[in-house]
């Protein structure tokens, strides 16, 4: 897929992103990052969705979308990394991020370092369960999607969260979204472009 496809297809997440984004060059590390996920998941199981336009509506255009409303954020944790997802976009579109990407799974933490390697991104991949992360690191923002055992990610998630997380999910699964500490509250839910039931929850500590 082109670039200016990449960039067709986006164009509904990223409304309202900075005018001083490089789109140019991230459209373009977007093709290259396409170009991986393909060839990894002919021979792992890096992503269930499987065709280039779903890969860049559901996976790039709504990391962006996340990415696009975290406003000041020095530093952010994306746990359970999977494929790079909300992780990696967001590194692309705001530079200015220290991301990790907090991923146990052998081989989807090789496929992000390669990733990193081929696009040339300062992100850090942390190759093991974010419960092993040193208790005395923090994270301004922590983002979660797709996570298993959600309860006690959003809790891990609430104890390393200096400022806000932010879950991508959907409207059915909110109600099984646990409260997160007294010392967090959830804004409104977002409506995700092009999906009848992805929403963007974001909690902020008070």
């Amino acid at each position: 897929m082109t670039p200016e496809n990449l960039a067709i297809l986006l164009r509904p997440y990223v409304q309202g992103v900075p005018t001083d984004a490089d789109w140019p060059h991230i459209h373009a590390q977007l093709a290259v990052y396409l170009d991986l996920i393909l060839k990894w998941n002919a021979r792992t199981n890096l992503t269930a969705i499987r065709t280039p336009e779903e890969i860049v509506r559901r996976h790039f255009g709504e990391s962006l979308f996340v990415g696009a409303r975290l406003g000041e954020c020095p530093t952010l944790l994306d746990f359970g990394s999977g494929a790079g997802f909300p992780g990696i976009p967001i590194q692309l579109l705001r530079p200015d991020i220290q991301v990790t990407l907090a991923e146990s799974q052998g081989k989807k933490a090789s496929f992000l370092r390669e990733v990193i390697r081929a696009l040339n991104l300062p992100t850090e991949v942390w190759p093991a369960r974010v419960q092993a992360i040193p208790a005395t690191r923090q994270f301004h923002t922590i983002t979660l999607r797709a996570v298993d055992k959600m309860e006690a990610a959003v809790a891990e998630a609430a104890r390393r969260a200096t400022h806000r997380v932010a879950l991508l999910t959907t409207r059915q699964a909110q109600l099984e979204v646990p409260a997160l500490a007294e010392a967090f509250r959830f804004a409104e839910p977002i409506p995700l472009p092009q999906s009848s039931e992805g929403i963007l929850l974001i909690a902020d500590r008070v």
